[in-house]
């Protein structure tokens, strides 16, 4: 049976639940942001990479491409390839952030 567990994005202090057997990313795609990238959903594309700054996670490989062994360290991987074990706190970082972190103003004026 699956847990669920709060997931905040620090960029907008928005807070998703997710569930331990879904990726971060699955349950951020639920958020219902416009035009949030989606790319190979394998850890082969980069699109998703995020910072977890506090919580357990279980991690699966992510391509040495887009995350190196000292990103991966410091807690710097992909959110397709990443499943909650307790509550997490993150940030989006490459090229996924402008859209997950755009205000509601900037999508409702169809700037995101």
């Amino acid at each position: 049976m699956s847990a669920y567990f709060n997931i905040t994005i620090e960029d907008t202090g928005e807070v998703y639940r997710c569930r331990s057997d879904e990726t971060l990313l699955a349950g951020m795609e639920r958020l219902g942001k416009r035009g949030i990238p989606v790319g190979c959903r394998g850890g082969g594309c980069g699109v998703c990479k995020i910072h977890v700054h506090a919580g357990e996670y279980h991690k699966r490989v992510m391509s040495r491409e887009y995350i190196s062994v000292e990103e991966e360290a410091a807690s710097i991987v992909l959110a397709c390839r990443v499943r909650p074990l307790s509550d997490i706190s993150l940030s989006v970082i490459g090229k996924m952030k402008k859209n997950v972190c755009a205000t509601t103003d900037r999508v409702g004026q169809g700037m995101a």
